[in-house]
């Protein structure tokens, strides 16, 4: 019996391994981001909100092998392509597998990653203010009905706006705005902060001004 467990074990392992979808390795520990965002939210957000997506897109994609091989960006954008059946889960979990990893991505440990002269200066010449800025981000996050996100995006201009999407939709989704760049982004699901915030949704979004990563955002804003 213990022997049939350990092959069952080390074959689980190996398809994980080969699997093509994976988790993104965070870029800190589980507790950098205290006290903004707690250690067990971030735990359970990462291994089991965003590996949920993870395993589901490897398991939807296995019975499809013309659509292995693609990345979550080509998914999204070509999501009319897909048969029928599984348009919708590879819509909800492509969406959030790459929701998340952006995330991720634009957090970093309070102080570690503050805003240059540079950056405030974009977001000057676009909401006339840092703090119009983040008023207006705030109040996109705090208009959301329910669970989904808020953005800063990029248009193909360079021109900055706030926008809102349900769920666990993005842009890439969109045919108009497909091509425009999310640099920042917040999740408004309440498994990310109903632990630490419960009902207080604006203290979470206030607070998450302290742990933006603003040297990612600067990348992404001058990379595209």
């Amino acid at each position: 019996m213990k022997k049939i467990s350990l092959l069952l074990l080390s074959t689980l392992l190996t398809l994980s391994a080969s699997a093509q979808f994976q988790l993104p390795e965070l870029p800190y520990s589980y507790d950098a981001l205290e006290p903004y965002i707690d250690t067990k939210t971030m735990d359970i957000h990462y291994n089991r909100h965003h590996g949920a997506f993870v395993n589901n897109l490897n398991r939807i994609l296995s019975d499809y092998p013309e659509w292995q091989g693609k990345d979550a960006v080509y998914l999204l954008k070509n999501l009319d392509l897909l048969p029928a059946e599984i348009r919708t889960p590879i819509r909800n979990n492509a969406g959030g597998f790459y929701n998340h990893s952006l995330f991720w991505e634009i957090l970093a440990p309070a102080g570690t990653a503050p805003i240059s002269a540079r950056m405030t200066d974009v977001l000057v010449r676009n909401f006339g203010s840092f703090e119009a800025f983040q008023a207006e981000f705030e109040r996109a996050f705090m208009s959301v009905f329910g669970s989904g996100w808020v953005w800063l995006m990029k248009d193909q201009e360079g021109k900055l706006y706030i926008a809102t999407t349900p769920n666990q939709d993005n842009f890439r989704m969109d045919a108009e705005r497909r091509n425009h760049t999310p640099i920042l982004a917040n999740d408004v699901w309440e498994h990310a902060y109903y632990l630490r915030y419960q009902n207080l949704r604006a203290e979470y979004v206030s607070d998450f001004w302290n742990v933006v990563n603003w040297k990612r955002v600067e990348e992404l804003y001058f990379s595209f």
